[in-house]
């Protein structure tokens, strides 16, 4: 018998801390061989000219799995890196290993289940057991106080029940050491042009600048708790407060949801501070919408959602130009529209304004909204941003919940003059359509 290899499939959990796949195997196999794979199917153009990633996303991952790579060699081990179908990648790569399973994480939304299926099924036919992993969510799926089936699609009865009879695991412990397999060609990092992605430009009124990989996630999460906990004590919440950034990392896994909660736990507690901490409910939202995906599945991506599908204008295909373009003339719309396009970021406040402003007011079928935020958002994630979107158009699984949604205000009480405004709103004469 030779040795025991098992290939570690790394997808959207881009990291070494609390990553389950990454510990088992390195108990389980005398060697581990690690991959990174470039799907096509996610850098495609559609018929409509937009982008499945556009560049800011495209360009925080490549440097999160650049970042990954650096950090495996610190541990003895290595990244393999191809671009190609995961299914003909993958089989490839097991009989030149021969390796004897393959392990990843479950994903919730269809089109990443169903590159898992392609998979699954290469691999059978060469008798090669792909181990699924749950490893997304602050909350395992096991401890959740109900089956999957009978989750409580209110977003308010879930958040009791949870918080009331389930406990968030311990993350797992990382590996002292990782052996690999001699690797021939570890392959280098594609170009965004050899994804066939436009560089991005970066625009100096960005405030932020989001850097990939686990390094950059981790500093992230030290720099909040530092600047947030230290206002808290002051009895003052700073700006720095309302919004991790996290969102990024999270959505590509660079660090995840159960660390964050545990380091933000033992950092309140070594401080002596209650821990009210406004990144427990984002995170729990971000649970909610993920379980409702294995719940409700593709019922998330039609117009009619769950409910009826809500009245269009007749001309929507022109307001929904003037909307994604920051040229409704409604100043904080525009501005958040301006900065989302130049910067693939705005606050959670911002989405849900621009979101509730094309679907309310506007009567833009909201799934263009959604679609378009998938192509821009450099923290783009399934669940939430589908799930998101239903909730804000009204056709979501839950529409009661609002006191817990950071629900949007009506146009007529959004700023129409402040600091975000002129610095976003490009104010030349000629620009604002009336």
């Amino acid at each position: 018998m030779g040795d025991k290899v098992i290939l570690v499939w790394f997808r959207n959990d881009l990291r070494i801390h609390d990553n389950e796949i990454l510990s088992e195997a390195v108990r389980r196999a005398d060697k581990v061989l690690p991959v990174y794979i470039f799907d096509p199917f996610y850098f495609k153009t559609s018929a409509l000219g937009a982008l499945k990633t556009g560049s800011f996303r495209a360009r925080f991952l490549l440097e999160a799995v650049a970042d990954l790579r650096k950090n495996l060699q610190t541990f003895g081990a290595d990244l393999l890196i191809r671009t190609g179908d995961p299914a003909e990648v993958l089989t490839q790569l097991a009989e030149e290993y021969q390796v004897n399973e393959v392990y990843h994480h479950r994903e919730v939304a269809p089109d990443e289940t169903d590159v898992s299926e392609k998979v699954e099924a290469a691999l059978w036919k060469m008798k090669l057991n792909l181990k699924h992993f749950i490893g997304h969510t602050m909350y395992h799926k096991e401890d959740l106080p109900f089956p999957i089936k009978d989750i409580p699609d209110s977003f308010v009865t879930f958040k009791k029940k949870v918080e009331r009879d389930s406990t968030v695991r311990p993350s797992v412990i990382s590996p002292e050491q990782i052996v690999i397999p001699e690797i021939t060609d570890a392959g280098e990092l594609p170009t965004l042009a050899d994804l066939g992605v436009p560089e991005p430009f970066d625009d100096e009124r960005a405030q932020e600048k989001f850097t990939g990989g686990e390094t950059a996630a981790l500093k992230q999460l030290h720099d909040y708790l530092e600047n947030c906990i230290q206002s808290q004590g002051k009895n003052v919440r700073s700006a720095a407060c309302n919004s991790s950034g996290l969102g990024p990392w999270l959505a590509v896994g660079c660090i995840s949801p159960r660390q964050v909660y545990w380091e933000v736990v033992n950092y309140h507690r070594d401080h002596h501070l209650p821990n009210t901490d406004p990144i427990m409910l984002e995170l729990l939202w971000r649970d909610y919408f993920r379980f409702m995906f294995k719940k409700h599945g593709r019922k998330f991506f039609r117009s009619e959602g769950f409910g009826q599908v809500p009245e269009t204008a007749d001309n929507q295909d022109e307001l929904f130009e003037q909307w994604k373009n920051g040229e409704t003339g409604v100043p904080f719309i525009d501005a958040a529209m301006h900065q989302l396009n130049a910067t693939g970021y705005i606050t959670n406040f911002s989405r849900q304004a621009v979101a509730n402003y094309l679907t309310k007011e506007l009567q833009v079928d909201w799934t263009k909204g959604a679609l378009y935020f998938e192509e821009k958002l450099i923290d783009y994630s399934p669940a939430s941003n589908w799930g998101n979107w239903a909730f804000v158009a009204g056709v979501g699984n839950d529409t009661k919940s609002n006191r817990f949604f950071n629900a949007a205000k009506p146009t007529d009480q959004l700023d129409s003059k402040s600091d975000y405004i002129d610095t976003w709103l490009p104010a030349a004469a000629g620009t604002v359509k009336s």
